[in-house]
């Protein structure tokens, strides 16, 4: 089983926003905004449905990064 080195506080990464250059803020998985229980579901479910086509076959989990300069970015987080 593969995991997520963000969402499992294994690894740090620095994010710059595509902008303005400046550090971003990592928000968590794209999948726990769906709605109240997604934060719960499996993580590989979840992907199925996130609307990125290959995250489950090439093992990324989708993070949202936030500036707060500019705006919000996604970003593939290898596992």
């Amino acid at each position: 089983m593969n995991v997520c080195p963000l969402c499992n506080g294994l690894r740090r990464v620095t994010v710059y926003c595509s902008y303005c250059r400046q550090p971003m803020e990592d928000q968590g998985k794209v999948t726990d905004y769906f709605d109240d229980y997604s934060p719960y579901m499996d993580a590989d479910v979840m992907k199925l449905a996130d609307g990125y086509p290959h995250t489950y076959r090439n093992h990324e989990c989708v993070h949202l990064f936030y500036c707060p300069h500019c705006r919000e970015e996604v970003r593939f987080i290898k596992e």
